[in-house]
């Protein structure tokens, strides 16, 4: 993938909305039985979001340049879009009206070293700093344990999104819900891909995993996005089993584009006692635990 196409991804991304929506689910009357169209029709949304066919139709086809704020918002209304749809229509409303941007260049670079000296401070609980891109820029040494299968990647950084989709039967028997955080992963790699446009580093790694994952390309193709945030991620871990932990995704004012996460579990539970076990076990570990599993083999 060598670019990103502003006008398919708006098209794609309008038109996959408007395919999930029935005349029902909208409160419309669906008229006649032989819809031709899955979802609703060009002209339900413009009624729907209160403009002209025309001008929905100028809108779907990638032209979002000078669309307002009341549009974008009736339109979001119109299409049902959740929050992160939301912000992602306005990403792609922004990029429209700036399309003579500069490609920039987003490396990945090392953290601060007082971020670091953050994520040492926690010291109960796993937490690292990834971009997003899904690169792990900053560990502690309970993530490090924790994640060893991920940071078994040969490359670095290490890549969450490369794990899930280029080594799939390692990363089935680590995430025990494997489908869904690779419709997540797929989703949030979009929603990046709406904020930075031009991050070639990001442009790659979406032409690889597309290239590379057929599982990949699936998700890709749903046009779906999601926002970083808190949740819950469950995990087999090679020595301690299994670990259901509590998760907070914080944004980094001081490095844009960067998230803490960091992994809890209430005290009292099968999943703290084991989180006190990996602890006691990386204590006691005089090589390092990425070292100790097995470097995980890109599928090919």
């Amino acid at each position: 993938m060598a670019t990103m196409d502003l006008r398919t991804d708006i098209r794609e991304f309008l038109s996959s909305r408007r395919a999930r929506i029935t005349p029902e689910q909208a409160g419309l009357p669906a008229y006649g039985g032989n819809r031709r169209v899955k979802g609703l029709r060009r002209e339900e949304v413009a009624l729907l979001a209160g403009v002209s066919v025309d001008y929905y139709v100028r809108l779907e086809r990638g032209s979002l340049a000078g669309a307002s704020d009341g549009v974008l918002d009736a339109l979001a209304s119109a299409l049902q879009l959740d929050e992160a749809e939301r912000d992602h229509l306005i990403h792609l409303a922004r990029r429209s009206g700036a399309l003579s941007g500069a490609r920039r260049r987003r490396h990945s670079v090392p953290v601060r070293s007082t971020l670091q000296q953050v994520l040492d401070a926690i010291s109960d609980a796993p937490a690292w700093v990834c971009n997003g891109r899904y690169d792990v820029l900053a560990i502690n040494h309970l993530a490090r344990a924790l994640f060893s299968p991920i940071l078994a990647e040969p490359r670095r950084p290490a890549n969450t999104a490369r794990f899930v989709y280029l080594a799939p039967e390692a990363a089935r028997e680590f995430f025990v819900d494997y489908d869904r955080i690779a419709g997540d992963v797929a989703a949030k790699l979009r929603m990046e891909a709406g904020h930075n446009p031009h991050d070639e580093e990001l442009i790659a790694l979406i032409g690889e995993l597309s290239t590379r994952s057929e599982v990949f390309r699936q998700r890709w193709a749903s046009r779906d996005v999601r926002l970083h945030r808190s949740g819950r991620k469950r995990v087999r871990h090679p020595v301690v089993g299994r670990l259901d932990l509590d998760v907070e995704s914080l944004e980094l004012p001081a490095e844009p584009g960067l998230h803490l996460t960091v992994y809890t579990a209430s005290v009292g539970t099968p999943t703290a006692d084991n989180l006190a076990l990996l602890a006691s076990w990386a204590a006691t570990q005089k090589t390092p635990a990425t070292e100790i599993f097995p470097r995980y083999t890109d599928h090919q």
